[in-house]
């Protein structure tokens, strides 16, 4: 059997109590990084009785097999990361993938989640959501990859780095909007733990210094719906845009934006040629 198990995204108080049974009778524990592990096996009291290998980015192509075989002749192995779920932005996908592949019963100890606990001090709506990982490093496809989602109307959860976060919060403002509602949620469940709330444009500014430690989870609000009658023609062209750069053509960038919006196509093809005329010729 492969078991998956969720560990503390910072207190270790919050192990689920069945983690340490795991830890004590699986016969191999693959770790995303052993000495985090050994860590976690004090803070809990628990001492592996079984066969402790690493499992991490670097190593997982080449140990699946390894770990399959050892499945398949009955073993158990137990699968942890530094935090939270495996799989979820971590190593895990492919040893589940292979396991299946072989008939091999594949279970989880359910544990802490960075994402269903930033979703919920957010203050966003949290009834619909997408899990988008870590977003781009590269400006350019960081820039696409916003853009594409800016109509999506569920609330976004991203994982960041600590050094890239001003640059991507600005990029959010950028793609989005400034005013776009989000929360960056830091260092969760740890002594210091901080949820900052506000806008994009605002929280852009506050993390320009690049002061801001720790782990990050960022929350973003989804497009809400928008009467016809509140929709600038500003807005209008912002969206056929953001549209455009992300590879539509306009004729359908603003069919589309008039149908997201319950507006005629005509109003939309008028805000679009009236701002092209205002900026003049090129």
């Amino acid at each position: 059997m492969l078991v998956l198990a969720g560990t503390p995204i910072g207190d270790p108080a919050d192990a689920p109590p069945r983690l340490a049974a795991e830890l004590a009778s699986a016969d191999v524990v693959a770790a995303e990084d052993t000495r985090r592990l050994r860590r976690l096996t004090h803070a809990l009291g628990v001492r592996p009785s079984g066969r402790v290998v690493s499992y991490n980015e670097v190593n997982e192509v080449s140990r699946t097999p390894q770990l399959v075989e050892t499945l398949a002749g009955g073993g158990r192995v137990l699968l942890v990361t530094d935090a939270g779920m495996p799989s979820v932005s971590d190593p895990g996908y492919r040893l589940v993938a292979a396991a299946v592949e072989r008939g091999v019963r594949v279970t989880a100890v359910p544990g802490p989640s960075a994402v269903l606990t930033a979703l919920a001090l957010s203050g966003l709506p949290v009834d619909r959501f997408s899990f988008e990982g870590f977003p781009p490093r590269k400006q350019g496809e960081l820039l696409a990859r916003l853009r594409e989602n800016a109509t999506e109307r569920r609330t976004q959860v991203y994982f960041e780095s600590r050094h890239r976060l001003a640059a991507t919060l600005a990029a959010m403002a950028e793609a989005y909007g400034a005013d776009r509602r989000a929360a960056v949620c830091r260092e969760l469940t740890k002594t210091y733990e901080e949820i900052r709330r506000g806008s994009l444009g605002e929280l852009a500014e506050w993390a320009a210094p690049g002061e801001v430690r720790g782990e990050i989870t960022i929350v973003v609000e989804g497009v809400t719906a928008t009467r016809p009658a509140d929709v600038t023609p500003g807005e209008l062209v912002r969206r056929v845009r953001v549209r455009e750069e992300a590879g539509e053509r306009r004729k359908e960038a603003i069919a589309a934006v008039a149908a997201e919006l319950g507006v005629p196509k005509r109003t939309v093809f008028d805000a679009v040629v009236a701002a092209k005329n205002a900026q003049g010729p090129a």
